[in-house]
């Protein structure tokens, strides 16, 4: 079963969404407050399951409502996801992947367990 880590940092509050197995499936931006933070890991819960998955790395591609997975190429060529909530606001983020079929993974992963998710602390 996944989990969210909340963890401060120098600037503030941030969290990790980690799969059973112990690896960052998705991170948050950082927030000023520990509260914001939660507000954050609440809307992942909400969103993820619903979200549709706008692959922006093909040509043409379909636009999808919010709520919605974004997955795209960056600049190193790695494949990456972002998850937007209803109001378009970026509420978690994934690491670079080498291939497109383990971003879409990382995608189910999120989906999968967030919303059983326990919250922690480090």
């Amino acid at each position: 079963m996944g989990k969210f880590v909340i963890k401060k940092t120098n600037t503030g509050v941030k969290f990790d969404l980690k799969a059973g197995n112990g690896e960052v499936i998705a991170t948050s931006e950082v927030y000023t407050t520990e509260a914001a933070c939660r507000n954050g890991i609440e809307s992942v819960v909400k969103n993820a399951p619903a979200a549709a998955v706008e692959d922006q790395t093909v040509e043409g591609f379909a636009t999808e409502k919010h709520p919605k997975f974004e997955m795209y190429e960056d600049k190193g060529g790695e494949f990456r996801f972002r998850l937007k909530a209803t109001n378009g606001q970026i509420i978690a983020v994934s690491e670079g992947y080498k291939a497109k079929a383990s971003c879409l993974n990382g995608i189910e992963s999120v989906k999968k367990n967030a919303p059983e998710a326990e919250i922690t602390e480090e």
